[in-house]
């Protein structure tokens, strides 16, 4: 239904935005405690709480009647038109977040290694969603106050996943407070790995950039799977600060001889 503007109200666009309930910290517990004393792995924190206007839940898809802005273009439009509305709702969301990683650390401390603070898609193939001066308006302070928090009161890692051509923002990922940059889509405008890892190897983690989903994992041959996989690897590899991921989720186009050639680099590679 058409949007009205008159009376447009950010409590809106805050309904799905709470602290975390106790019942969902004892599962998150029950599991964190399971991982913690039965396996060896890095137990890393799957949260939805803090990721700021993430496209994914802009749509409300889990209320029974989402209200606000709830379409993809109207949000993008809404953080050029009204900026305060927006900055409403990603105060609340700060607020909630912060309560929320609070209740988790008290549960669980630090048996987990990294949470997931952010994965709102800022880039697409050939440039940005926002500028770097809107990140700074809209996004960072907010951010700021999750990761400040995480990293004065935790040993956690922190994590931002954003796809698309982001190397204008990695600078300002890593002043915000984040640890690890995820996907690492290569396969966008200026994300040359060589370029990325020079530049930013020192100050973040790269987890991803393993091998292009777009066109070589789906359309390449076993081989150019394998050479695309070892040269992205030892780029992003050297001196550490490297978590192995192809770009991004495989999808059901891919050939099973492609994935198994991605496999085999990865035994190579351990």
């Amino acid at each position: 239904k058409p949007i009205d503007y008159e009376n447009l109200n950010p409590v809106d666009n805050m309904e799905e935005f709470s602290v975390i309930s106790d019942e969902e910290v004892m599962f998150f517990k029950k599991n964190v405690e399971n991982l913690y004393e039965n396996t060896d792995y890095a137990i890393y924190g799957n949260t939805f709480f803090s990721s700021f206007g993430d496209i994914a839940g802009i749509p409300g898809t889990s209320l029974k009647d989402p209200k606000g802005i709830r379409d993809v273009a109207e949000w993008y439009m809404i953080m050029a038109t009204d900026k305060n509305y927006v900055k409403k709702i990603f105060a609340h969301q700060c607020e909630t977040s912060i309560e929320s990683f609070k209740k988790l650390y008290k549960a669980v401390g630090n048996k987990i290694n990294l949470v997931f603070i952010m994965g709102t898609d800022l880039g697409a193939q050939n440039c940005q969603f926002v500028s770097v001066e809107t990140y700074r308006d809209m996004y960072k302070p907010f951010i700021k106050k999750v990761t400040d928090w995480i990293h004065s009161n935790t040993q956690w890692k922190t994590f931002v996943h954003s796809c698309g051509a982001v190397k204008p923002l990695i600078p300002e990922f890593i002043d915000a407070g984040f640890d690890i940059v995820n996907p690492v889509q290569v396969s966008a405008s200026d994300m040359d790995p060589s370029n990325l890892k020079r530049e930013f190897g020192k100050y973040i983690t790269f987890w991803g950039g393993a091998v292009d989903v777009q066109k070589i994992l789906p359309l390449g041959t076993p081989s150019e799977v394998k050479e695309s996989l070892r040269k992205n690897i030892d780029i992003f590899s050297k001196d550490g600060g490297y978590v192995f991921a192809n770009i991004h989720n495989i999808q059901a186009d891919i050939p099973v001889e492609n994935i198994a050639a991605m496999i085999e680099v990865v035994q190579e590679y351990r």
